[in-house]
């Protein structure tokens, strides 16, 4: 099914590109092709419990899939103005077609490293949607909630790069699935989920002997 075909079947309108303008920390809106979603979903379910967090959601693709598909709250966080417009409106007709799925919809408009990481929030998407600076503050924001708020978490991080890979790994998250879309001629055009038990930040904890898990703490060797 073309990608306009399955904006039809949301109610939505998510294709096209945006390129930023003056904000080299934020890269252009290109939605996650809607194959690559069906892989990854076939291969990695989103929890019944889950808060699902999108940072820089575009117009929003990836918000109404995953809340259709799954039924979960879903939140959508958009730096460009305009695309958050258009992601409201997506909003809007998108409630035409889901209003029997309960579950709430948040789209926030700010920056990613801006949004205050919530307690419920439990799932974390990322399709490069801003430099590895940006997105190493955004993993500080979420450990800082995490630390506050012991939970496990996952992270899906679609089209991986080293530097944010790297950021990662400085954490104690464990892989726990890499999905490739299939036909895809670029190697880095595939998921990777990274999971941070309960379990694993406890261990952490100790290991630090009794001195507070703080990200700022750690020095990139970016």
């Amino acid at each position: 099914m073309s990608a306009k075909l399955f904006d039809q079947e949301l109610g939505i309108r998510t294709t096209g590109l945006r390129e930023w303008q003056g904000n080299t920390a934020y890269n252009r809106y290109e939605a996650t092709p809607y194959q690559a979603l069906e892989t990854l979903f076939r291969a990695y379910k989103i929890k019944k419990d889950a808060r699902v967090v999108d940072f820089g959601c575009g117009r929003g693709r990836v918000v109404f899939y995953i809340h259709r598909r799954f039924r979960v709250p879903v939140v959508g966080i958009e730096a460009n103005d305009k695309t958050y417009e258009e992601a409201l409106d997506n909003k809007q007709r998108y409630r035409i077609k889901a209003k029997h799925i309960d579950a709430p919809i948040r789209l926030k408009y700010g920056l990613a490293e801006h949004y205050r990481v919530k307690p419920e929030d439990n799932c974390f998407y990322f399709f490069n949607p801003f430099s590895h600076k940006v997105f190493k503050k955004v993993m500080g924001n979420i450990m800082d909630s995490v630390e506050e708020n012991p939970r496990s978490i996952d992270l899906i991080l679609y089209y991986p790069l080293p530097e944010f890979k790297q950021i990662v790994k400085q954490y104690p998250f464990r892989k726990i699935n890499k999905v490739r879309v299939p036909g895809a001629i670029d190697p880095l055009e595939k998921f990777v989920i990274y999971r941070l038990s309960k379990e694993a930040l406890e261990v952490s904890d100790e290991s630090q002997e009794g001195n507070s898990f703080n990200p700022s703490n750690i020095v990139s060797n970016n």
